[in-house]
């Protein structure tokens, strides 16, 4: 077994996230009385200015909170959706020939739909009041932070992507102001500021949502879009809003596994475990490659039905119940082949009726528990920062198909397809655990990993989290993309050679990771809770910059 560290352990609460300083804000909101989503909040505040290039106030946000209380979990999409004034015919028409929307620049851009989020957490299950929870990052933004090393990497590639895009020739200005020194990205250890930020925060904290949303500061965020030659006005934001929803599960072992509906990609995970789930724990154990192979055939499989069926179910009829069912996993099982990889896999014939990242978790003395997602998509998101905002705003858009007949087509005021998916898990009808792993097409492998490394193999949070991975790219793409369908199955080293040799043996194609931003395999967070001990237990990803923190 690989193992980084040993995991952590807390009695009256947890934050578990890729950044020292969040965890440490986070822990010291729990110790003034806060509950796990002040803490939650909080350290997605300040993980915003110790990553940028993965999350912020300009981005998207999904949640799921176990509320002691009640005996229930919430389910929070807090997504925002494409601008009303574009519709399908000016979009095209604006791209011309493009077969897809652009990652980055004016036309990715979808409504913010985070802070919004933040609100709707906290008024239904904060306890600190809402300015004390953006008091750390204000203070932090102003005084500056450290950046870490892996962080500082990250940062790097990713504001080499930006400068060179050509589709952002003559936008970056606010992006040079804001995120580099001297003309490059912070390294490890220098210190970053973002006053911009601070300011940015500080109207969030005295006017809630109506600061972000409303008034002189949208319409600033409008105009700069507008001059962009983006389409998100004032009255998108204005109308954005999020939506308390159910959770989905399934039943892996003797685990109820949660994850949010679509427009999020969270039910392929319940699709993959389904496929899992119709093998005994020995006919996928008894070899390692047995579970490779039979975890990247299932992989294939639901990423086909991600590709055709996942999109905004208020727009388009998303099968959700025969896509998550036994007997659906069962026929779809027989399509593996035990011995040979498959490179020819289509979406499933189900009837329709009509019609970059981070994950924290965080957990309080009283039983309540948070998993959260946060996201602006790639790299810092579009590329656009609003002039003084201190922050980049995502590219969502980016995820619509441009396909007239596909369920993900672009529409106006229509939700994309979203990547970021926190879990949730329940054991003997109790909390067990929340979980997360960033990182796009990676998150729903990811988590599948880590799941059956904890239920399977009985792993703690985190050697789960150590174990060497491995990522399929591949296949059809929810924004219309077709990759070859064998693909490439990229892995870490750590494996076994003869597991290897087998994984080439049955017609895979494979590739050893060697730069780890490229291939990177997710950003992982996770909190359990022993019963038996009344103790939490974490474990934090050993790829990144982050920690557990409880006390």
């Amino acid at each position: 077994m690989i193992r980084s560290r040993s995991p952590g352990f807390g009695r009256n609460g947890m934050l578990a996230t890729s950044q020292v300083l969040a965890s440490q804000v986070g822990v010291d909101l729990l110790r003034r009385g806060g509950s796990a989503v002040d803490a939650a909040i909080a350290a997605n505040a300040v993980l915003s200015l110790t990553e940028p290039h993965m999350c912020g106030p300009g981005g998207d946000l999904f949640a799921m909170v176990w509320d002691p209380s009640t005996t229930t979990l919430h389910g929070l999409n807090a997504s925002g959706r494409s601008p009303a004034s574009l519709d399908y015919d000016t979009l095209r028409g604006a791209l011309g020939d493009a077969a897809t929307i652009p990652g980055r620049g004016p036309l990715s851009l979808s409504t913010p739909g985070a802070v919004d989020g933040w609100c709707a957490l906290h008024e239904r299950f904060g306890r600190l009041e809402f300015a004390e929870l953006f008091a750390p990052v204000i203070a932090h933004a102003r005084a500056g932070i450290p950046v870490g090393q892996r962080t500082a990497e990250m940062w790097s590639a990713a504001a080499d992507g930006i400068l060179s895009d050509p589709g952002l020739q003559g936008l970056t200005d606010p992006f040079r102001d804001t995120y580099l020194t001297g003309g490059r990205a912070p390294r490890a250890g220098e210190i970053h500021k973002n006053p911009d930020l601070a300011e940015t925060y500080t109207l969030i904290a005295e006017a809630g949502r109506s600061g972000f949303y409303d008034g002189d500061f949208a319409r600033r965020i409008a105009a700069a879009i507008e001059s962009a030659g983006g389409f998100v006005n004032a009255a998108d934001l204005a109308a954005t809003r999020c939506d308390w929803v159910e959770p989905l599960s399934t039943r892996y072992r003797d685990c109820d596994i949660y994850e949010l509906p679509p427009n999020g990609q969270g039910m392929s995970v319940l699709q993959i475990l389904n496929v899992l789930d119709t093998y005994s724990t020995g006919a996928l154990y008894d070899d390692p490659a047995n579970f490779w192979h039979t975890f990247i055939e299932a992989k294939k499989l639901a990423f086909e039905d991600r590709a055709r069926y996942y999109a905004d179910p208020a727009a388009a009829s998303v099968p959700i119940d025969v896509l998550t069912s036994k007997a659906y996993a069962a026929d779809r099982r027989r399509l593996i082949d035990d011995n040979n990889a498959g490179g020819e896999y289509t979406h499933g014939d189900v009837a329709l009726r009509s019609g970059d990242t981070t994950y924290l978790c965080a957990a309080d003395s009283d039983g309540m528990m948070v998993s959260l997602i946060q996201s602006i998509f790639s790299p810092f998101g579009s590329g656009l920062i609003p002039p003084g905002s201190g922050f980049g705003l995502q590219c969502r858009g980016a995820g619509f198909s441009l396909d007239p007949g596909h369920a993900n087509v672009y529409a106006p005021g229509k939700r994309p397809f979203h990547t970021i998916i926190p879990a949730f898990v329940m054991r003997d009808g109790q909390p067990w655990m929340s979980l997360g792993v960033m990182g796009a097409d990676m998150q729903p492998q990811g988590q599948v990993q880590v799941l059956t490394n904890m239920i399977d193999r009985a792993m703690d949070p985190q050697a789960a989290g150590d174990a060497p991975r491995m990522r399929h790219v591949g296949g059809s793409q929810p924004n219309g993309d077709r990759l070859d369908g064998l693909g490439i199955v990229q892995h870490e080293s750590g494996f076994a050679q003869s597991t290897l040799d087998a994984l080439i043996a049955r017609g895979h194609r494979i590739e050893l990771i060697d730069d780890w931003i490229a291939g990177f395999v997710g950003g992982y967070q996770a909190i359990q809770y022993d019963r038996q001990n009344a103790v939490y237990v974490g474990g934090s990803e050993p790829r990144l910059d982050g920690c557990v923190l409880g006390y």
